[in-house]
């Protein structure tokens, strides 16, 4: 599935973990609370953290500090709808890393997600 995809949100929902491995750019589903309930193996790779060690824990305080701001945290915080596409460079535990960040939040969806595209 195309990171673009006007209906992305919506078929990360109905996807397998297997499928959510086979995308070319990262894939973070959160709780709503921040908690991390999904994460591909692409994320993970370019990370450099397993699933093991970031599974359950809050993303935006735990695992990625770094995205605690009014950036990245505070647009899920402020909407229940949010479709968003943004430049962005992760900072934490590695050489910065720019990345394009796409924020999915449907009030009608379980989960919120992160998704993670490399950029030159």
């Amino acid at each position: 599935m195309d990171f673009e995809h006007p209906d992305l949100h919506r078929w990360l929902e109905e996807s397998s973990d297997e499928a959510l491995d086979a995308l070319p750019y990262g894939v973070i589903g959160l709780a709503s609370d921040g908690a991390m309930e999904r994460y591909n193996a692409f994320e993970s790779k370019l990370s450099g953290m397993s699933a093991a060690r970031v599974l359950n824990r809050h993303f935006f305080t735990e695992v990625a500090p770094c995205t605690n701001n009014f950036m990245v945290a505070q647009r899920f915080e402020d909407l229940a709808a949010l479709d968003e596409t943004l430049p962005y460079v992760f900072t934490l535990k590695m050489r910065p890393r720019k990345v394009t960040l796409r924020l999915l939040r449907s009030p009608d969806a379980r989960r919120m997600y992160i998704l993670v595209r490399e950029r030159a």
